[in-house]
């Protein structure tokens, strides 16, 4: 009994850790949760075949499977013709286009990865905002949002419906179908359309929309041109030896000399008497490389967006995805200009603008780069899967190597499941052998789609889970929540009800600050808890679906969903835009949530 104690009290502790490193993001969240569950093995709590079971968990391998089947699917090219074919042929009015698109959004986020359908759609939401003269303002929050409730409509829509699917089946009472959630859903999904066309856009500022690139992040105080003087002491140097970087803090552009235009491979190059540089240096470091070089600062000229592209180069956004092989290093460790043949003049992270040593910042996800590009690469850089390029998409299907097989498998994996004949785990498995033996992906792009971290992520969680049940942290945090229910109850109303809107309310707020997937690993089994604790004790499907259903209630902040923080710097969002429009999107659905549960998974005496 002491030994217990001692294990609940250390969970509970590795508790504490996680949700605070999570949401304070003290460490790369599949680092914290793998450290989580070091610590639960180093104590006992949990064995060697409980801290590797995530590995083998089916949840885990279906999501790993949907990774690789919605990357196939994507390079096609088939769901932007699709969507462009639908709305462009709903007629002339904005808002039922706009509807139109939400609504196709939706529908394919129940079938791929919610991430993987917001890169889609980002820039064709961007044409459509330049085609009705709309802020972005306005539809890109919505986009997110109808990627988010898109994902309550199939079992797939989402890891947390997996994941807590898995679990049911493990507890012994049963698992979801592959359209058990379809039927709530689709309301979710109508009363969301309906809610961000008819309120959320008078909430949404409609912020001016900046046409030039170098107005918008503000880069004429960093933009420079000179000329070399024949008495300067740059004359006869070459640039690599010169470490103007280091200091100055200077970036060179391009250089112009006659005719010529040189932007790459800068370093071998040997300064001249009348070459021209167009540089980024901010006012301070400037005066002291004026006063140091003897340079002649070509002050007459003002330097906007279309004289900084001249007719070689052109000023592109990039949003970095959500496995990038960018992420976690600069742009001098990714060696991206010599890779690219390209410059990044400036980096948007949320509300921040980054214009001074761009090149050694560490890049996250959903970071947007302001890039200068040759013309003739700005198609390398679109098919480039480590960034979405926010500019007029070339929408044409692509006839690679069985093409339409990639577009087939995942309606013929979801039929074959929703007929029993094979469950989602293995059509998911049997999908990625067919489309890699068909080569229809490559194995090499089969592993860069997966995104590692929710799979790490999720196999480090599944242990921890089974640590809540062995320790009986499930009946501790339970009963505190009981109390809680037992209290409320007093005021009227059953406590089936009371647990069920507890338990959503707990889920969705929690969901708001951390991974959505940790929370509903951890309260499952508290809810499979309060459900053994009404006066009738249940079958814990109802509580366990509304967990599903606030995981995927996450509106109220930017870092509640990922594809929140993909909108929020292309939207230049700030933080009062999510509560304004996400809290009463998220108060709406609680109490839906909360009045169709009991309908449509009634109370079954356990």
């Amino acid at each position: 009994m002491f030994g217990n104690e001692i294990n609940l009290i250390v969970l509970l502790i590795v508790f504490a850790m996680l949700i605070t490193f999570f949401v304070f993001e003290v460490f790369a969240l599949e680092v914290t949760a793998l450290a989580g569950t070091a610590i639960l093995l180093l104590f006992g709590v949990i064995n060697i075949d409980d801290a590797l079971s995530g590995f083998s968990n089916k949840a885990v391998v279906t999501i790993g499977a949907m990774f690789i089947l919605s990357r196939s699917l994507v390079k096609t090219g088939f769901l932007e013709v699709f969507a462009d074919f639908i709305y462009s042929h709903v007629g002339k009015s904005k808002w039922i286009t706009i509807a139109t698109f939400l609504l196709i959004v939706s529908i394919l986020s129940g079938l791929i990865n919610n991430t993987a359908a917001v890169a889609i759609f980002i820039p064709l939401a961007i044409n459509l905002c330049q085609r009705f003269h709309i802020s972005p303002t306005k539809v890109l929050l919505p986009l997110s949002y109808a990627a988010i409730f898109g994902g309550t409509l199939t079992l797939i829509g989402t890891s947390t419906n997996l994941i807590i699917s898995d679990f049911m089946e493990q507890q012994g009472h049963g698992s979801f179908s592959i359209f058990e959630f379809t039927r709530v859903g689709l309301i979710f999904v109508v009363i969301g359309i309906v809610y961000n066309l008819v309120i959320a856009r008078f909430f949404l500022p409609s912020r001016a929309i900046v046409s030039s690139l170098t107005q918008k992040y503000h880069m004429n105080k960093y933009l420079t041109e000179f000329k070399i003087k024949d008495d300067s002491l740059l004359v006869g140097q070459r640039i690599g030896d010169l470490d103007l970087s280091e200091k100055y803090e200077i970036d060179i552009i391009k250089i112009i000399r006659g005719e010529k235009i040189l932007s790459i491979n800068l370093n071998d190059f040997t300064i001249r008497v009348g070459d021209v540089f167009l540089v980024q240096i901010n006012v301070e470091n400037l005066i002291k490389f004026k006063n140091d070089m003897n340079i002649s600062l070509l002050s007459d000229i003002k330097m906007n967006q279309e004289e900084l592209e001249g007719k070689d180069h052109v000023l592109v956004e990039a949003i970095i995805t959500e496995q990038s092989s960018i992420i976690g290093k600069t742009l001098y460790q990714f060696n991206f200009r010599r890779k690219l043949s390209s410059f990044v003049l400036a980096i948007k992270r949320q509300t921040e603008l980054l214009r001074e040593k761009v090149a050694h910042i560490k890049l996250k996800f959903s970071d947007t780069l302001l890039i200068l590009i040759p013309r003739d690469k700005i198609d390398r850089l679109k098919s480039n899967s480590d960034f979405i390029v926010m500019e007029e998409l070339d929408l044409h299907l692509r006839y690679e190597r069985f093409w339409w097989m990639s577009i087939l498998v995942i309606p013929m994996v979801m039929i074959l499941s929703a007929l029993e004949i094979i469950s989602i785990t293995e059509g998911a498995v049997f999908g990625v052998i067919t489309v890699l033996l068909v080569r229809a992906i490559t194995i090499q792009e089969a592993y860069k789609s997966i995104n590692w971290t929710v799979i790490f992520l999720l196999a480090a969680l599944v242990p921890i889970n089974k640590a809540i049940i062995k320790t009986g942290a499930d009946q501790y945090i339970g009963q505190m929540i009981q109390s809680l229910a037992e209290y409320l109850v007093s005021f009227g109303g059953s406590e089936f009800t009371v647990y069920l809107s507890l338990l959503y309310f707990v889920t969705f707020v929690l969901s708001a600050f951390m991974s959505n997937a940790a929370v509903a690993i951890i309260l499952a089994p508290i809810g499979v808890f309060l459900a053994s604790q009404l006066p009738t004790p249940i079958d814990p499907k109802p509580f366990l679906v509304a967990i599903c259903f606030g995981a995927s209630n996450s509106f109220m902040t930017p870092i509640g969903y990922q594809t929140n923080l993909m909108v929020y710097g292309p939207g230049e969002y700030k933080m009062k835009d999510f509560i304004y429009v996400g809290l009463p999107l998220t108060l709406i659905f609680w109490y839906v949530a909360v009045s169709l549960i009991p309908i449509y998974w009634p109370q079954i005496p356990a």
